[in-house]
């Protein structure tokens, strides 16, 4: 798709299952080099594997987005594994479900850990190697779910991804002078393994609220972060693109067709 892409290194987050995953697979297919990261040695193995077996280039690696030592040290390996990092995909990222009254402390602190601070971290690790990089890409997966739209019981999910964004726009400013680019992909409902154990009705009144009638693919993410990567995008920064079959677009389920 984007020959641009062909021979770049890429490190992705949360790479071992759903989202992640997914984008792991599009770059691999593009000709990318990609560093299958997740906290599970054993999980990312399987995927790099899996992206190995179909024709692709990957390696797994272990790292903790929360502990910015852990990060530092993968990032170290997939240098010393492939040459440099030229694409960052912060996709690593959590969605448990708690209501404000119920939410504790340590509920909140570990959603904002993961999804903000562990961008944060990603990004720290990997930035003086994407300084070195021909051109620097830094992909964040946020979500509709705060940017835009709200859900109940995901009040610290929602904070979170939007503090992703407000992020952003300052790393975005920040990194311009090194030739670093700095967007969002914001899925709406895609169908992971997180979807796994519900109803039939209530995944049919999922995709009844989007206007392209079906559940959105790691993959449909994947390739919105590809074109944010690649050398064509080079003059975008600091912007988001929703990636939800219109999902936010109707005022009620009456404005469906």
């Amino acid at each position: 798709m984007w020959n641009s892409i062909m021979g770049k290194t890429v490190v992705v987050t949360g790479a071992s299952k759903g989202i992640g995953k997914g984008i792991a697979r599009v770059f691999a297919k593009a000709g990318a080099n990609v560093a299958v990261v997740s906290r599970n040695f054993e999980a990312s193995e399987n995927t790099a594997k899996e992206l190995q077996g179909a024709g692709g280039s990957a390696e797994a690696f272990v790292g903790e987005v929360t502990n910015l030592e852990s990060m530092q040290a993968m990032a170290k390996s997939v240098v010393d594994t492939f040459g440099g990092i030229d694409i960052l995909c912060a996709n690593a990222g959590i969605f448990p479900s708690s209501t404000i009254e119920l939410m504790t402390a340590e509920d909140w602190d570990l959603v904002m850990n993961t999804n903000a601070k562990g961008s944060l971290f990603s990004i720290q690790a990997c930035l003086p190697y994407l300084k070195e990089a021909e051109y620097g890409r830094i992909i964040l997966t946020s979500s509709i779910t705060g940017p835009v739209t709200g859900y109940q019981g995901w009040s610290h999910y929602a904070a979170s991804k939007a503090a992703q964004l407000g992020f952003m726009k300052s790393a975005a400013l920040e990194l311009a002078g090194s030739n670093i680019t700095v967007n969002a992909v914001l899925p709406g409902n895609i169908q992971t393994e997180g979807l796994e154990g519900l109803r039939d009705d209530y995944l049919k009144k999922m995709t009844n609220s989007i206007p392209l009638k079906r559940l959105g693919t790691p993959e449909d993410i994947g390739y919105s972060a590809l074109f944010l990567a690649s050398k064509e995008a080079g003059f975008i920064t600091a912007q988001t693109i929703i990636v939800d079959g219109g999902q936010i677009v109707p005022e009620s389920l009456d404005a469906m067709v």
